[in-house]
This record gives structure tokens, sequence and C-alpha cells, in this order.
């Protein structure tokens, strides 16, 4: 099976989203947002090298957004899976 070619951009944007609905904070009074980082390594490579999320290589099952990451986040999740009225 031959598979076309694939917009990383896109998958990008939507792995964006997707971590917009895990999003969580470890505890009390910890400043970083986190999100479950269950998704493609490549993807969440690139997220890091745009400075949107922190080095997702790590022993922890979630990765920290930085403050422009969190925006993009939601930007991506209203813009893929909010229905419009």
């Amino acid at each position: 099976m031959s598979i076309p070619p694939v917009d990383t951009d896109r998958i990008d944007e939507a792995v964006l989203a997707l971590l917009y609905l895990t999003l969580h904070r470890d505890g009390a009074g910890d400043p970083a947002w986190r999100a479950w980082k269950t998704y493609d390594w490549s993807a969440l490579d690139r997220l890091h090298e745009q400075g949107l999320i922190a080095d997702p290589v790590s022993k922890a099952k979630s990765v920290a957004l930085t403050e422009e990451g969190i925006q993009r986040c939601k930007q991506a999740f209203d813009r893929l899976f909010v229905r419009q009225s």
C-alpha cells in the first residue's frame, strides 16, 4: 500500500488540539500546565522544536506546555473540534 505525502503541520495541529483534552496541573501551586504525551514522538519533537512544549524525552508520562503552547493548543482544539452553531 502506498501512503500519500503527509502534511506534518496538520498532524502537529491535531496533536496540539488533542493535548488540550488532557491539560492538567501536577499538584497544588504547580505553575506548569501538563498534558499526557502518548502521541507520535516525531510530532512531539516538532512541537518541542517550535517552543510549544518542554522536551518530551523524560520518564514523565506527561509533558509541560509553554505559554504559547497553551494558547495554540486551545486555538487548535476550537478550530478542529468545536461545533460551529
